[in-house]
């Protein structure tokens, strides 16, 4: 149990929020980024609702692959080659692979728990 957490969302700047498409049979429980399948619009979007739910309780930051990978990024790519975008809560890989407001919640309330 924790106080406060750090999400960690990692991939491409120009890399898709997931591999479902985004249209209105999305499950993703984000509207303010649609229909653009952008990681980076996709990651603001969940931000602001994350913010809205946990206030203060949760960080988040997004990580670029393009270059200048971080050596921690790299060790768990290397470890567990997990599907882009990668979630990282509290420096733990937890394996989503997209980013789903429902998904993320669900791992969010188990480390506050």
């Amino acid at each position: 149990m924790t106080d406060h957490v750090l999400i960690e969302i990692v991939g491409f700047s120009d890399g898709p929020c997931g591999p479902f498409p985004c249209d209105e049979t999305r499950t993703c429980g984000l509207e303010r980024c649609a229909p653009s399948e952008s990681l980076e619009k996709a990651f603001f979007a969940l931000k602001k609702e994350i913010e809205k739910e946990y206030g203060e309780q949760v960080e988040m930051t997004l990580t670029w692959l393009d270059e200048n990978v971080p050596d921690s990024i790299m060790q768990i790519v290397e470890e567990h080659q997990p599907p882009l975008p990668i979630i990282l809560i509290n420096g733990r890989l937890v394996p989503i692979g997209r980013i789903s407001l429902p998904l993320i919640r669900e791992a969010l309330n188990a480390e506050l728990t």
